[in-house]
């Protein structure tokens, strides 16, 4: 009789490296292309309106206090300093619109040198948050 010659079988294993490979890449790609809002940093009361619409890819905010305090990212700026601050965050993140959340009680002519400083950033679609909508 023969002798059977055992053959020593190896584990069969799945190479798991080119998929992690893989997913490491979308997990980066995906970090790099989110887009991050810009929120102002403070609440404030906005004035109610009935026909409002929201700009899908605002990502920048600006408030306008009733005091006349103007917030960015998170921080009180000086009315002079806005174009400034629209210019690093722009260079950030870029954006073609800018929301104006101004306080219903806001003095109007703060709001309006908001909007001029934002106009001299070189932004010419700006919106003013509102309530309603």
């Amino acid at each position: 009789m023969g002798r059977k010659v055992r053959v020593e079988e190896e584990d069969a294993a799945i190479d798991m490296t080119p998929m992690l490979d893989i997913v490491f890449i979308m997990l980066i790609f995906f970090i790099v292309t989110t887009v991050f809002v810009k929120e102002a940093g403070i609440e404030v009361i906005k004035p109610n309106a009935t026909q409002s619409v929201m700009p899908k890819n605002a990502n920048i905010f600006i408030a306008v206090t009733e005091k006349g305090d103007v917030w960015i990212d998170k921080r009180q700026v000086d009315i002079e300093s806005v174009r400034a601050n629209l210019e690093r965050l722009m260079a950030e993140q870029p954006s073609d619109v800018i929301i104006i959340q101004a306080d219903k009680n806001a003095e109007h002519g703060v709001v309006v040198e908001v909007m001029d400083q934002i106009k001299a950033a070189g932004i010419d679609r700006i919106s003013i948050a509102t309530a309603g909508g």
